[in-house]
């Protein structure tokens, strides 16, 4: 028993070390009074939980054979008997846990020597050899360390998730076996060794259906014979091999969470020098919030160009990019077509380079930057318009083209071969100026309020941030515009929240079409937000803000529910946005 006790607790030291490696902490915050959430998309990290939390029982039974130093001796038969297992659990991490079981059951097998744990009358061997039947009774409790090789290799996937409905687990331990129904106090050690199969059926994964292959080893002396007395048999262990059925159920709390809430942050400050004046002005905590509204299906990634062959500058055509942003190449063969009523379909496009919402202006009849205006962005492929077009801006504009599927507006180039539904629920022909300072009434009605800061359009913070002349003066105010930029000359931004949203709306019809469409919104929703951040990051007014104190937050699930079938509609068009916070203190 002693070197079971040390077994055991070396056990218990590498659970605790295991676990601990695995413990998340949420980073730092300045800058906010109030909690604030810490995202990670990585499917790798989660934020443990309590000590109580992630608890489970269980039980199986099942039937095992018995490996003994006479293994060799009577019928396969002879060597099955049943168990039975209960046990109580807790995970520590999606891949890391430790549960304690107490089983029950005998072993049987055969002996040549005759001991406490023979039967019956002696029979005799092919070779005419007397043996005996044996039985073994016993009950075991034993501690394990589990590793869920599903979420090891895949990752955790997430709470009340369709994926990895079915899990393998494997298993290792320790236990003290007692026997029991002979006549001498007999205990050993026990070690344990299992592959667990569990099948959930229902994405809350309370309950699972688990089949398990095992082995129990115990000493070699088990059956109360070793390899000195008879000179064969097992040199190392004697075994059980088995299978068991059972069932397992998971208490509340059940799954992880990839965010958590950081207490309210300490702000400190230097102390001043003692002196007799009384300092009646203290620094002033206060934020303030815009969004960012984006087109169906456009996050701005890869997009949209400032300059033929420099990076990418979504936000400048959300402010003030015209249509498609993209042109034909040869002017001389659309005309020609137009004419003739040829399909443009096949004819080379190019981009045109988008520039500073506040260095455009506006053109006579076409409306620039999406939800700028109460005219829609997107312009018809009618000859008329086309020729219009080219008199006042010197082009031919072109759609975004993919095979033969058109879209009436820019799209990442990941999504612009994706088939469409129906031409025209992609083309815009309404608009609420929700990106504009004429929309903000819209927005506050419609988007839930944050009574702590003050809320501005996008054109406002734009025409802050880069200069409100040219096409964003006429969208923005120009009092919030100063009260904006007076933010940025007498305050010191501290923390900026960005956090992405998408609409439950897909146009993807194949094999998986609800998973398949729920990963592209959210992979939409946190590059809508990487698009806003990046946009900040490279601006003179956020130079001085610490990279770490930018949070893209990339929620569990950023999508919300929209019952309207069409993507033009102002429930659809409020939940393509990006939320920004901006935490700022007046000193």
């Amino acid at each position: 028993m002693k070197k079971f006790t040390a077994c055991v607790m070396l056990l218990l030291l590498f659970c605790c070390g295991g676990i601990h490696a695995q413990t998340v902490e949420a980073d730092t915050v300045v800058g906010d009074a109030s909690p604030v959430v810490q995202p990670t998309e990585d499917r790798y990290r989660v934020v443990t939980n309590r000590f109580w939390d992630n608890w489970f029982v269980l039980g199986s039974v099942g039937g095992h054979a018995f490996f003994g130093d006479y293994g060799t001796v009577g019928d396969f038969k002879g060597k099955l008997s049943p168990d039975f297992n209960v046990g109580v659990g807790k995970w520590f991490t999606p891949g890391i846990g430790v549960k304690l079981q107490f089983g029950i059951g005998n072993s049987r097998g055969f002996s040549k020597e005759e001991n406490m744990f023979t039967q019956g009358e002696s029979m005799l061997a092919d070779d005419g050899t007397p043996y005996w039947e044996t039985k073994y009774k016993w009950w075991d409790l034993n501690a394990n360390v589990m590793f869920n090789l599903s979420r090891l290799f895949c990752g955790y996937e997430g709470i009340n998730s369709d994926k990895l409905m079915n899990q393998f687990i494997l298993s290792a331990g320790l236990g003290a076996l007692h026997h029991y129904g002979i006549s001498a106090q007999r205990n050993e050690w026990a070690g344990h060794l299992e592959l667990q199969y569990s099948r959930f059926f229902t994405k809350k994964k309370a309950v699972s259906l688990d089949v398990k292959l095992y082995t129990t080893l115990f000493q070699t002396n088990f059956d109360g014979v070793t390899i000195k007395q008879t000179g064969e048999g097992s040199k190392w262990f004697d075994s059980n091999v088995g299978i068991r059925v059972g069932l397992t159920y998971y208490f509340k709390k059940r799954g992880w969470e990839r965010c958590v809430a950081c207490p309210a942050p300490v702000y400190i400050v230097e102390p001043a020098p003692v002196t007799n004046v009384v300092e009646t002005k203290c620094p002033e905590y206060k934020s303030f919030v815009f969004y960012v509204f984006f087109p169906n299906n456009y996050s701005g990634r890869d997009d949209a160009p400032i300059v033929e062959g420099d990076a990418v500058n979504a936000i400048d055509y959300l402010a003030s990019g015209i249509f498609t942003q993209k042109k034909f190449v040869d002017d001389g063969q659309v005309a020609s077509r137009l004419k003739s009523g040829a399909s443009l379909n096949r004819l080379a496009t190019t981009d045109v380079p988008t520039g500073k919402a506040n260095a455009e202006v506006s053109s006579d009849g076409v409306a620039r930057g999406y939800e700028m205006s109460k005219s829609p962005i997107s312009l018809e492929m009618d000859a008329a318009s086309l020729e219009a077009f080219k008199a006042r801006e010197g082009y031919y504009y072109a759609p975004v083209y993919g095979g033969n599927k058109t879209w009436y507006y820019r799209v990442d180039d990941e999504t612009k071969n994706q088939s469409l539904l129906s031409g025209d629920n992609y083309k815009e022909t309404a608009s609420y100026a929700l990106n504009a300072h004429d929309g903000l009434e819209v927005v506050k009605q419609n988007m839930k309020a944050d009574p702590e800061s003050d809320t501005y359009s996008f054109a406002d913070v734009y025409a802050a941030i880069e200069g409100e002349g040219g096409y964003v003066g006429a969208c923005a105010d120009s009092a919030t515009v100063r009260a904006i930029k007076d933010i940025f000359e007498n305050g010191r931004i501290l923390y900026v929240q960005a956090e992405g949203l998408a609409t439950s709306q897909d146009n993807y019809t194949g094999a998986d079409a609800a998973n398949i469409g729920h990963e592209r919104n959210k992979t939409l929703a946190f590059n809508r937000a990487y698009t806003v951040v990046k946009w900040l990051k490279g601006n003179e007014n956020f130079r001085k803000v610490v990279g770490n104190n930018f949070s893209l937050n990339a929620l569990t699930d950023p999508i919300a529910t929209v019952t309207d079938e069409s993507t033009r509609g102002l429930n659809a068009k409020l939940n393509r946005c990006v939320k920004v916070k901006v935490h700022y203190v007046i000193e």
